[in-house]
């Protein structure tokens, strides 16, 4: 059968020929045209609403009272069907738009170009290329991409505003959002991929990041961020890291007189003292409260000194700080003894030290002369105790070091020379370490001097 190729080209015009509509018609097109946009723009600011809607936030204000954060929930629950409501809602209006706006918009134009006396075949395709332009640009700018930035900028508001209208819409397209969610998990499957629902949890990493986020835009405080940093780095800790080591403990001995130990104390000043069998430190027999001692001693009450030795739990130097604390919990004592692997007397970990891991120095009437661990002098030389972990001088300085055996600052110096005095430097890349104590083969404290970023005239001292 041929065909003709002029009666071909007749039936092409025909189909690319712009309809006419009365005027009433196409006010009512334009009225269905502005609805549809309407209805895009609720449907994408709920969708991008309720997925960056916070639970925590929802909970709060549910236990303010609002009703209408009780229905937020729901959708946050159920957070895949109402991502699949919005969803077919903004699928819908978008055909429904297409299929509307491209004719309406056409006929207008068309009877613009009749009135310039426009040629027949340069108005259809003007018509339609302006048509699709306008149609495209109302959709994109006012249902899709106005909403969204709205719905991110305003997201509480837009959800409470949104949330109850959304919840019904799913309500009543259930059986089609049913069966297309179906119809989506049988296709996934056919590829071998299992549907999973929304995780709602966050990673320690994610957390960090919403945190220096929200410390940046003003939500929270330095202190509330350096909190929220402990605790993470709390749970890494082990009792090794911060307890008061061997060399330093000051013990009392089970046969000391009353006047000995009144001198112990009066010149270190601490409150509570480990009691050793005959000072043997390996042979901690306890520990005292030198209040509770004195205050007895004072009313002439005349008891031993074992009276007064209170139990201390023991924990490996490798426990958990986590581990440490509940131990000291249930034994109703702020102080453990930490022994080493081969069972000797590694220090004492206090109460205080933990909690100082996460709200930083604690201090009382007796550490008007204590410093800091890490003490700023000048604006690149800090003075560092010796007992500092490398992991936090890396974190807070940039320094690189990298020391699977050695823990802390001072077991690194030792470690570059057993021999070390004070005043002697090293050089670790482009930082410098100078000691500046060091007692009984132990470095007390350093000097650490930050590479310069301009020429300045400031020394070491």
């Amino acid at each position: 059968m041929e065909v003709n190729p002029l009666s071909l080209g007749k039936r092409l015009d025909s189909t690319h020929a712009v309809e006419t509509f009365d005027t009433t018609t196409i006010i009512i097109r334009l009225l269905i045209i502005a609805l549809l946009i309407v209805l895009t723009a609720f449907f994408v600011a709920a969708e991008f609403s309720v997925v960056k809607m916070r639970m925590s936030r929802i909970d709060q204000l549910i236990t303010e009272g609002s009703k209408t954060a009780k229905t937020a929930k729901k959708l946050l629950d159920n957070l895949d069907y109402y991502l699949s409501a919005c969803q077919l809602g903004i699928t819908v209006t978008a055909l429904g738009l297409g299929w509307l706006g491209e004719s309406t918009v056409g006929a207008i134009l068309a009877m613009v170009f009749k009135e310039i006396a426009l040629p027949e075949s340069v108005s259809t395709v003007v018509s339609f290329t302006l048509a699709f332009s306008v149609v495209t640009f109302l959709h994109v700018v006012l249902g899709e991409l106005a909403p969204k930035s709205l719905a991110i900028q305003k997201t509480e508001a837009i959800t409470m505003l949104l949330a109850p209208p959304l919840y019904w819409f799913g309500k009543v397209m259930k059986p089609v959002i049913w069966l297309l969610n179906g119809s989506a998990r049988v296709f996934l499957r056919l590829f071998g991929v299992e549907p999973v629902g929304h995780e709602d949890a966050h990673s320690e990493e994610e957390i960090k990041i919403i945190m220096t986020q929200s410390y940046k835009s003003g939500e929270i405080n330095q202190t509330e961020l350096s909190y929220m940093q402990n605790i993470f780095s709390f749970d890494e800790r082990i009792a090794k890291d911060i307890m008061l080591p061997r060399t330093d403990l000051i013990t009392i001995s089970n046969d000391a007189s009353m006047e000995d130990i009144i001198a112990l104390v009066e010149e270190y000043q601490f409150t509570r003292y480990p009691v050793a069998e005959e000072g043997d430190k390996d042979k901690i027999l306890g520990f005292i409260n030198a209040k509770q001692l004195f205050t007895d001693h004072m009313a002439n009450k005349g008891k031993a000194l074992s009276f007064y030795v209170h139990n201390l739990p023991i924990v490996s130097e490798y426990s958990p700080l986590q581990d440490a604390m509940l131990k000291m919990q249930v034994e109703r004592t702020p102080m453990a003894l930490v022994i080493d692997e081969y069972g000797g007397t590694a220090g004492v970990i206090t109460m205080e030290d933990i909690l100082e891991e996460i709200v930083g120095e604690i201090r009382d009437e007796f550490d008007k002369d204590e410093k800091a661990d890490i003490e700023q002098i000048h604006e690149r030389l800090y003075r560092i105790s010796g007992r500092v972990l490398i992991d936090d001088l890396n974190e807070r300085f940039n320094l690189g070091i990298e020391e699977e055996d050695i823990d802390t600052i001072g077991g690194w110096v030792m470690a570059q020379d057993t021999e070390v005095s004070s005043g002697q430097e090293f050089r670790y890349k482009n930082h410098t370490v100078k000691v500046m104590e060091v007692d009984n083969h132990q470095v007390k404290s350093i000097y650490l001097q930050l590479p310069e970023k301009e020429p300045v005239t400031e020394e070491i001292v």
